[in-house]
């Protein structure tokens, strides 16, 4: 199979919360987002930062890392070929010769929203005196509360379109800036881009590093979970973890037609769990080919040699 999309959608549950708090709206009680219908959501964007977070632990351990590692989010360079960060999140970069300076991520994400309402808490803190002569540098004492949700199950999903990742576009320009032609250059040898892929993979389902639960075990690890092999670039197959039976089977029938893989993982029902379902799906994605547009041919290039910047 060639693989051109990898979707994973999963559903995790959240107990006593704050996983992406919101502004001080009532005084000096921190909130929690919700949506208009009572919903508690965590932004796309944090999500973004904790798959990355995730991204960075996975090819910590991994003996195949080489030099590559996950840049800081606000010191993203332009090294495709070892900060994973560039090459699955994106940058700008200033164009200087046939391309595009801005490199759009292989890498998208949903929010996480609660299935049903949520039921809101309050968790009142307190800050004592800790200087009891009550000099003026002693830190007075304080009260305040913050507001936690005491248990979602999060709908979330991620896509990694395979065919960008470690590749950068080339657009070839003739007289008044007519655009001719477009071309693609490959910056990671074909072993390295799967092993990004894996490491998409591993991630999805270990996701830890949320908003204000640095003492708060809060974890966004999956009880259920779809991921989805697809042959296009296709995200439809997220709606299917909340669809009806009647969707779920026509999404199903729709992937199965174009020779998309599946797999589905369970931990509370069915005979496939959710890690046995990460097992298959990593074997199959051993065994399969990556889209390369660029060809498997391609020279591999730095992004600074494509760019012009050596």
């Amino acid at each position: 199979m060639n693989i051109k999309n990898i979707l994973i959608s999963a559903i995790a549950p959240f107990e006593n919360h704050i996983a992406n708090g919101g502004e001080k709206i009532l005084g000096n009680a921190s909130s929690i987002k919700r949506l208009p219908d009572g919903r508690v959501y965590v932004s796309g964007q944090m999500q973004r930062h904790v798959l990355f977070s995730a991204i960075e632990r996975v090819n910590d351990a991994d003996p195949k890392k080489g030099d590559t590692y996950v840049s800081n989010g606000d010191g993203v360079t332009s090294k495709i070929e070892t900060d994973l960060r560039a090459d699955l999140g994106g940058f700008m970069h200033p164009s200087k010769n046939d391309y595009s300076g801005r490199r759009t991520a292989p890498i998208s994400a949903t929010m996480a929203v609660s299935l049903e309402e949520s039921s809101v808490g309050r968790d009142l803190l307190l800050r004592l005196r800790q200087d009891s002569s009550g000099g003026e540098d002693g830190k007075k004492q304080a009260i305040a509360t913050k507001e936690f949700s005491t248990l979602d199950k999060m709908h979330m999903s991620f896509s990694l379109e395979v065919g960008a990742m470690g590749i950068s576009k080339k657009f070839e320009y003739g007289g008044k800036s007519m655009h001719l032609s477009t071309g693609y250059v490959l910056h990671t040898p074909a072993d390295e881009r799967k092993r990004r892929a894996k490491l998409f993979l591993e991630a999805a389902m270990s996701m830890q590093d949320y908003a204000n639960q640095a003492r708060n075990m809060v974890s966004g690890e999956p009880e259920e979970v779809l991921i989805v092999f697809d042959t296009k670039v296709s995200r439809k197959a997220a709606r299917y973890l909340t669809a009806g039976e009647k969707e779920r089977e026509n999404i199903l029938m729709e992937l199965t037609d174009r020779g998309a893989k599946v797999f589905y993982g369970n931990d509370k029902e069915g005979n496939v769990s959710v890690h046995a379902a990460r097992k298959q799906a990593l074997a199959f994605l051993e065994d399969n080919e990556l889209h390369n547009p660029a060809g498997d041919d391609a020279e591999v290039l730095t992004f600074a040699e494509f760019a012009g910047d050596e």
